[in-house]
């Protein structure tokens, strides 16, 4: 089986490994364009756009360094390391500022999901105590007399008992709503902290390494 040259397969490095440096780029560009900066989410997206694509920058990086290095063992610091260098001290200094960007936007995020939960805990515990009231049974009852929904030969006690349980069901289902918003808004925390904030700390020393890498 044939082989690359030494030559040929630097070359290969660091075209592929400039192809995944420029669909980083060209990744957040395709976000960052809309130009929603004063929007929180907006700012979000653009953080949650970077801190996912980064790691295939930083494949393309050290790709990119592999090759000039194969190329060139005998040079230190050649015109493409240098680039290396920059593009991933860059790199490093936008997740840096990324973090604090993201702990603001995820308390903020937090915030409002929060006052979402809050205001759903209070209309279900509206909804119990006007489930108590004798009017608001009262009133079940003649829209289901007036719907059809109650055989007109039904006694009291039937059309009570039916008003109750359709309120109970309808507390049932509020509840169940309820407890999926909280699960999905602490599985969207947690995504947020470990997806976003750590893995934005842990590029950012990445970069900083390789940059470090490309001139040693």
């Amino acid at each position: 089986m044939s082989t690359l040259a030494p030559g040929r397969l630097g070359y290969l490095l660091r075209w592929l490994g400039l192809t995944l440096v420029a669909l980083l780029v060209l990744q957040v560009m395709a976000v960052a364009v809309l130009g929603n900066w004063g929007e929180q989410a907006f700012v979000q997206l653009v953080l949650e756009r970077l801190i996912s694509q980064s790691p295939m920058a930083l494949v393309g990086l050290l790709l990119v360094l592999f090759g000039s290095r194969l190329d060139h063992p005998d040079q230190p610091r050649t015109p493409l390391r240098w680039l290396v260098m920059a593009v991933a001290a860059l790199l490093a200094l936008a997740l840096a500022v990324a973090v604090p960007l993201s702990i603001t936007g995820d308390g903020a995020l937090t915030a409002q999901a929060d006052q979402a939960l809050a205001a759903k805990r209070s209309q279900l515990e509206m909804a119990r105590q006007q489930s108590k009231n004798p009017q608001v049974i009262e009133q079940l009852i003649r829209q289901a007399e007036q719907a059809g929904q109650v055989p007109p030969q039904a006694s009291a006690d039937q059309k009570l008992q039916a008003a109750r349980g359709f309120i109970d069901r309808q507390l049932q289902q509020m509840e169940q709503q309820l407890k999926q918003e909280e699960r999905a808004s602490g599985v969207a925390l947690n995504q947020r902290l470990y997806s976003g904030t750590a893995t934005a700390v842990l590029m950012a020393v990445a970069f900083a390494l390789v940059a470090l890498a490309a001139v040693l």
